[in-house]
Order: structure tokens, then sequence, then C-alpha cells
């Protein structure tokens, strides 16, 4: 039999079979599909943020114990928040707001309107003066603004008189407490030292307003806030707010009275229609007297208000519902001192509201 001969193999064939047979094994051992985490997420697949969202915010922490309220919100550099619901624009309520002295970079504005013809009306006019203070000069803007439209139902706009009707209290002040409490929890911020409640009808105020009332270093203070009219041919003063009140007796014993025959009945204070009998402390006012003098309160009235920040935080609201049988204002100063908070009243430091007829 003849010897079978064998050729001898090219060493480029060898190589090619050697490369071939490598990628035959890489392809065996190699899954058809990537690997996923446990939460179905390629391992080999990168996810990109688009650009304009910016880099991923981190987790942010806040120690709100370092968060101060004291008497000298200047000097530490303590932001504070000015809240006003808003259904009408006065053009000297906003000049008085640009003339306060305390560092416009540290004051916050909220607003909130009523989705009404007038609050339409109010809206336009306060936007265009946001935009102008905003856009102008560093020294004047504030360093933030918020405007609120309320989601919720308002009563039909009246005349002065039948506003302060004391059959539309109910009704009126539960609505103005939903603006409050809305306007309060949307705009709080972890930053936020103080809320200056101001009515968007003060027209008149010291230019030292917040270091004047932060002076006090108490958590709840009010000025005492009147009306500038003409009497006799000249101008004078009169008392405006009466929910700044120290409670009677004769008002804890109409209160006990509705506790057993009326539990959705409110009291409200300086209507013949419910004689209470409290001293108001818009009649404890002294001319010429100490612009410090301060007196413990029972009631408040919101007109211009000065609030710890932690007051609100820790819950204090403003009741739109019988509280105690108090509403809004007095129901928030009721509800403060369940909750350890004294409020106070300083009877000859004055802020004025727009002259006009009526009564608040």
């Amino acid at each position: 039999m003849a010897a079978r001969s064998f050729r001898r193999s090219n060493p480029i064939t060898l190589l090619l079979a050697l490369i071939l047979f490598l990628g035959f094994l890489i392809f065996l051992i190699t899954p058809s599909h990537p690997s996923k985490t446990p939460l179905g997420t390629s391992r080999t697949a990168k996810a990109v943020r688009p650009k304009h969202l910016g880099a991923r915010p981190p987790v942010n922490h806040y120690q709100m114990n370092n968060v101060t309220a004291t008497s000298d919100p200047m000097g530490n550099r303590e932001r504070v928040l000015i809240l006003t619901p808003l259904a009408r624009f006065y053009p000297e309520y906003w000049s008085n707001l640009l003339k306060l002295s305390f560092p416009h970079e540290l004051i916050e504005l909220g607003f909130i309107v009523p989705k009404t013809r007038e609050g339409n009306a109010a809206l336009a006019k306060l936007d265009e003066a946001v935009r102008k203070v905003q856009s102008g000069p560093k020294k004047n803007r504030f360093h933030g603004v918020t405007i609120l439209r309320q989601d919720f139902k308002t009563p039909t706009p009246q005349n002065e008189k039948d506003r302060h009707a004391f059959e539309a209290q109910k009704l009126r002040r539960a609505t103005m407490a939903q603006a409050r409490n809305s306007l309060v929890f949307t705009t709080i911020g972890t930053e936020t030292s103080w809320v200056l409640w101001l009515d968007a009808d003060i027209v008149e105020t010291p230019p030292t307003l917040i270091q004047d009332l932060a002076a006090h270093d108490k958590a709840i203070v009010v000025p005492n806030c009147y009306q500038r009219y003409i009497k006799d041919g000249k101008p004078d003063i009169r008392a405006y707010d009466f929910n700044s009140w120290h409670d009677s007796p004769k008002a804890l014993e109409m209160a006990a009275k509705m506790d057993r025959d009326h539990q959705d009945e409110v009291i409200f204070e300086g209507y013949r229609e419910q004689a209470t009998y409290r001293a108001l402390m818009a009649y404890e006012m002294v001319p010429g007297g100490d612009v410090k003098a301060e007196t413990p309160l029972d009631g408040v009235g919101s007109t211009a208000l000065m609030v710890k920040a932690e007051v609100h935080r820790d819950g204090a609201m403003f009741p739109p519902f019988p509280f105690y049988h108090l509403i809004e204002s007095e129901g928030f100063a009721k509800m403060a001192r369940r909750l350890g908070y004294q409020p106070y009243g300083l009877p000859n430091y004055l802020v004025c509201v727009e002259a006009k007829t009526g009564r608040r």
C-alpha cells in the first residue's frame, strides 16, 4: 500500500483558522442580551440626563434650629416674608412698601389675588409694578416675589358698607382665612425667619416697620391700625381695626353659652349685635405715648401683624371655621396661645389704612 503524503500547512491558513476559532468561542460564551440590574437597567448602558435639565440635584438637608428670629433681623441677616391678600391694588401701598428701610434682598413678597374682575385688574397693576422693581436697580429688588390666584370661590364683591355688615362677616372672614392659609403655607421657606402680614390698604407705616416690630422679640406682635380722615375741616385720625382685644367675662360667657346651644356660631368684635364689652387696643392709644409700650392680647387683627415663622411652622393658622367661637385672625391668636405663644400689641405704634368711608 502506497504511503499517503501530507502537504505542509501554510502559516497564514493556520493563523486565519485560529482567529475564526477564537471568534466562534467568544460568540458562544457571550450572552445574547446585556445583563440586567435588579431594577431592569442595563449595566452596559449609561443613562444620559438631558443637558437642559442640568446636573441631578442633590438631597438637601436643613437644620431648622439654625433659623433664627431675633430682635436684630437686619444685623443677623434674617429673611422676612411679607404676605398680602390683594383684591385691589393701591399705589400708595406699593409706594409705602418700597420705602421700607429693611434690606430688600432679605425680603420676599407673597400675594394672593381672587379670580374676579376686580382681582384681574389688581393683578395687572401688581404685575406691572413688580416687573418694574425687579428689573430696576439691584438695591431695590426683592429677594423673590410669588403671586397666587385663589383656587376657591370668592364672595360676590360688595360695597364697603355691605362688606363690613354683621351678616356678611362669617362668610367674608372664612374666605379671608382660606386665602391667608393658602398664601403662608405655599410661600414660607426653609430660610424664612419672620412673616409680616400687611393688608393691601395699609398705605402708611414707618420705614423702619420691620426693625421696630422685630425689636420687641415677641412671637406675635401687632401695631395699632388707624385711619386718617377729615373732621370739622381738619385732618384727624380714628381707630380702625377692632380685632386686637383683651377678653372679657361677658365674651367668655357668650362663648360658653354657644358651646351648649350654637357650636358653629362665631363672636365678631365691634358690632352692636354682639356686645362683648372687651377692652379694645384701638382705644388704648395715648397721643404722644411711648411707641414701645406693649400689652398682652387675646385677639389680634391682621391689617399689620408680625409673626415669627416658627409659629406658623408649629401649626398656627387662620381658622376658616369656628375655633373656640373665633375665626380668621382672632382664631389665629387663640390657636397660637394654645400652642404656647402669647400675642402682644403696641397701642401707641400706628399704621394707617387708605382713607375711606366704612369700618373693618
